[in-house]
């Protein structure tokens, strides 16, 4: 593996993890990485908390292509964390879609066009990945965004999301199970 000497995956901080990523994908677009390197680096990174966190708040917010189309590499590398992928993603999708809501209620378009595009790479990464683990994910927050008793409960609370953006993000989750 091609990781920095000074890198301890196990223990790797949320700001160290977003720097990584970036680095990370600065040589995956210049190409110095083989799909099996980038595989066993993103595999690494997600299999902690922060590593994961930070990965996804660097590859989805990114203005690199890369989330737009990922590679074999990172698509299976995401498939090797089942449990805290599925999770993030969830969340993100949903984090996406309610913060667009409110960006434009603050008349931030150029917020909320980034946080829709958070939306639509995350939902892309989902298909993608066609994981049952994130699928009944998705369940759960649909249960919790119409009923609330739900095991995301604490997660829409915690997030003060209204009506209206439980109602976009359940309308989300509608969409990613007609594909």
């Amino acid at each position: 593996m091609t990781q920095p000497t000074n890198i301890s995956f196990d223990s790797i901080s949320f700001p160290d993890a977003i720097a990584f990523t970036q680095s990370l994908m600065e040589k995956i677009t210049a190409g110095k990485l083989a799909e099996a390197e980038i595989q066993e680096q993103v595999s690494s990174l997600v299999s902690t908390s922060n590593g994961a966190r930070g990965f996804f708040v660097a590859y989805l917010t990114s203005d690199s292509v890369l989330a737009d189309n990922p590679s074999s590499g990172v698509l299976q590398a995401l498939r090797n964390c089942p449990d805290l992928v599925s999770d993030l993603l969830v969340k993100n999708v949903a984090m996406s879609a309610a913060m667009a809501i409110t960006h434009r209620r603050n008349q931030d378009e150029i917020a909320a066009a980034g946080s829709d595009r958070v939306k639509e790479r995350t939902m892309n990464l989902i298909k993608k990945l066609a994981m049952e683990s994130v699928n009944r994910e998705l369940v759960a927050l649909k249960e919790s965004v119409t009923n609330p008793k739900g095991s995301y409960d604490k997660f829409l609370n915690r997030w003060g999301y209204d009506t209206e953006q439980k109602e976009v993000i359940n309308q989300t989750i509608n969409k990613l199970s007609e594909i």
